[in-house]
């Protein structure tokens, strides 16, 4: 066990559901702000009661897997047979049930200032703030939500784990368009990211390594008179087609990141806490002295402009407990913070082979238990 916390006493079990109510599933209890082995286990414990319940299409079922208390397994399958169904059309009839009961939340009111925006950085590198990025956008397209996500790092890391080529040096990007070097329309660099529950809900906009003249150009061109809004500026029309808009950003403390916590602030009409940084961490003393430089950065950018930037939180990344006292204090003193710890994400061979296999976590191994760890941070930051 990686994580620093014990739960309830619960065992894997895994049945053939189709992809709809999966993913109404999953976008349910992201509306409500439920886990899912909560609510198949809610739904499991009262349809064991039920005198009767209509038949669910399971065909073309696809593996499904959760955690329920040891035993409640047991008693599913000794309510199917008298019953004369099958444990899947067992499980299927329970979150149908569950669904059913739990209606939608009715949809928020409008926004008048676009898309939430939510920026990833820490100037420290390999803390994982592309692998949380990645995940949390994951996991927001997965609830329904429209989401954009950026790859604004030149290294381009997030778009190859992805499987997907950084855009040509020569091509148009999205530092060209901030630079206004180019015209045509941003929208067109967008590409969708495939597979899982998300798919036709999540886009990216690749990196490209001319990102790497950002910070210089930002400095002396005379197309960006503003520097700090380069980025909102070029934005502005895709924010329109998107709930949210997730931001990977390079770790550095120059131009390029101000522009993205210039863009992640609280705009004017906007309730605080609805955009904003999030700040991936690991436990250990590193991440804490690039942190108060983060801090520094972004208490200058808020003073010299008078804006707020609101830290939606801290994400402890790749913790494992077993390093032992280092990571525990670590831990300990990031809880300790002012701002939340949105979660703690373990370090689990998982990540590293969707990564290999350049696919999205939550489309490889949409079960494991860092993407439950990354739905439950994605469910915070989203309120």
């Amino acid at each position: 066990m990686t994580a620093p916390y014990s739960s309830e006493d619960r065992e894997k079990v895994v049945a053939k559901l189709p992809s709809d109510l999966r993913r109404e599933l999953k976008v349910r209890a992201a509306e409500l702000g439920v886990d899912i082995q909560d609510a198949v286990t809610e739904g499991v414990t009262i349809w064991m009661n039920l005198t009767g319940h209509p038949d669910v299409d399971t065909s073309g079922g696809s593996s499904f897997s959760t955690y329920l208390p040891a035993g409640l397994y047991e008693k599913l399958k000794t309510a199917c047979k008298p019953r004369k169904i099958s444990y899947n059309q067992g499980m299927a009839q329970s979150i149908r049930h569950w669904l059913d009961s739990h209606p939608s939340p009715r949809p928020a009111p409008p926004r008048t200032t676009g898309a939430r925006r939510i920026v990833l950085g820490n100037q420290k590198g390999g803390v994982g703030k592309t692998s949380v990025s990645a995940g949390v956008a994951q996991a927001m397209a997965e609830s329904g939500k429209r989401v954009l996500l950026i790859d604004f790092d030149p290294q381009g890391h997030l778009t190859r784990q992805l499987g997907y080529q950084m855009l040509d040096i020569d091509s148009p990007s999205l530092a060209k368009h901030m630079l206004g070097d180019v015209d045509e329309d941003l929208q067109a660099l967008l590409v969708p990211i495939k597979g899982g529950d998300f798919e036709d809900r999540l886009w990216l906009l690749p990196a490209c390594k001319d990102a790497f003249l950002l910070d210089a150009k930002l400095a002396t061109t005379r197309a960006v008179r503003i520097k700090e809004t380069a980025l909102e500026r070029v934005m502005a029309d895709l924010e329109r087609e998107f709930d949210f808009i997730v931001i990977d950003c390079p770790p550095s403390l120059g131009y390029t990141m101000d522009t993205a916590l210039y863009y992640g602030r609280t705009r004017p009409g906007e309730e605080p806490g609805q955009s904003g940084i999030v700040i991936p961490v690991q436990a250990e003393d590193t991440s804490g002295d690039a942190y108060d430089m983060l801090a520094d950065q972004m208490d200058d950018l808020c003073e010299d402009l008078k804006v707020e930037i609101a830290t939606l939180g801290f994400v402890v990344n790749l913790y494992d407990a077993r390093n032992g006292y280092i990571a525990t204090s670590s831990l300990h003193s990031w809880q300790s913070m002012d701002e939340p710890v949105l979660g703690i994400v373990p370090e689990l061979k998982e990540q590293r082979e969707a990564v290999r296999r350049k696919e999205p976590l939550l489309a490889y191994e949409p079960d494991c238990e860092q993407a439950t760890v990354l739905r439950a941070i994605a469910r915070r930051i989203q309120g």
